[in-house]
């Protein structure tokens, strides 16, 4: 009779399929920089990496959510459960939490990978018959608590599946570490949701409510045709939009547009604005470098921007640009600066940058 489950330990974090090496890179980078030991195992367009540690609580606290740059989502490994039986997978799960205390929400999960989303349909009816039986057993709240952490069971298939669990406040908020947002019918490109997405994953709650004000004045910089600007219009800011491109009409119509058609990467405002975007196609050292003026020169408190990577090494090309970007921005002492992959980038990570 085989082993029901395996404690493991460690780190299960989700990416965008094709981006395992680079988030592999990542954690074996990062977790060498605060000398916690441990070795990635993926597999390409598996869509999450497996970072064993032996230590997997250290591990979890030394490598905060926040900092990492291709993980969707942050969870810690408890036990890997392998040739599950169909007619009760329920079992193992509660011989692998025995004596690991009460957590306040299941979230029952696949990878987002075209062979992991063929599980959607067993992750939701699964879950829907364990949620309640974690409950009856005293391992889960009867409603959903923040104070506990989060029970994540994550079928890669049928028979095969990781318990882990994450922590409110140093993990995504959302199923699969992803926010569900739609195209609105009016946004001039689906590239506004690249912005949207940026506010609520690279802001915090408090942080958006402080700078995202009705009446700041921004500057999209390749604005064409202004799914950007629309997005910043949207907050009732006041927008000049820099492209030698048209933008949509109706974005004229808000009375909040200025279009001026400039190159992005010469224009420059007159003097300090509130918000400065851009999702401009060039190499990502030349962005982060025209990015750094911005900030050195003291045209912008904060900034959303895009930094398109090369088919290979883009782990270590995106800790060259956000190094040059740190050094060349000055305010060192009162610069945030936040990177993330979001899931409506493709070959590019987004970053938030702001002077407290």
């Amino acid at each position: 009779m085989p082993v029901p489950f395996q404690p493991v330990s460690g780190l299960l974090c989700y990416c965008r399929p094709g981006f395992e090496p680079d988030l592999a890179a990542e954690l074996a980078e990062r977790a060498a920089g605060v000398h916690v030991a441990g070795y990635p195992q993926t597999n390409r367009n598996d869509g999450y990496v497996l970072f064993h540690s032996d230590n997997g609580p250290s591990l979890t606290h030394e490598l905060p959510f926040r900092e990492l740059v291709f993980a969707r989502q942050k969870l810690m490994l408890l036990a890997e459960l392998r040739e599950l039986d169909p007619k009760d997978r329920i079992a193992p799960i509660f011989a692998a939490l025995a004596g690991r205390g009460r957590h306040g929400e299941l979230l029952v999960e696949h990878p987002d990978s075209d062979d992991g989303k063929q599980l959607a349909g067993l992750a939701r009816s699964f879950g829907n018959a364990l949620r309640p039986a974690l409950r009856k057993r005293g391992f889960l709240s009867q409603k959903d608590d923040p104070r506990f952490p989060r029970l994540h069971v994550f079928f890669v298939s049928g028979t095969h599946a990781f318990l882990a669990q994450s922590t409110v406040g140093d993990s995504a908020p959302w199923p699969l570490g992803i926010p569900r947002l739609r195209v609105h019918a009016d946004a001039p490109s689906r590239s506004a949701l690249k912005l949207e997405e940026a506010f609520l994953v690279l802001l915090t709650e408090r942080e958006r409510k402080a700078r995202l004000q009705p009446g700041m004045r921004a500057a999209d910089l390749g604005a064409a045709p202004g799914g950007w600007t629309w997005v910043l219009t949207r907050q009732h800011m006041r927008v000049v939009a820099v492209d030698n491109g048209p933008l949509q009409a109706a974005l004229h119509d808000t009375g909040l547009v200025d279009h001026q058609r400039e190159d992005g990467f010469r224009w420059k405002p007159d003097g300090t604005l509130d918000w400065m975007v851009c999702d401009m196609v060039e190499q990502p050292r030349r962005v982060a470098e025209r990015m750094a003026t911005w900030f050195r020169e003291g045209w912008c408190r904060n900034a959303i921007f895009n930094l398109k990577l090369p088919m290979k090494k883009r782990w270590q090309e995106t800790l060259l640009a956000l190094d040059l970007f740190a050094e060349q921005a000055g305010a060192h002492d009162t610069l945030t600066i936040r990177a993330r992959q979001l899931y409506h980038d493709r070959e590019e990570i987004t970053v938030y940058a702001s002077i407290e």
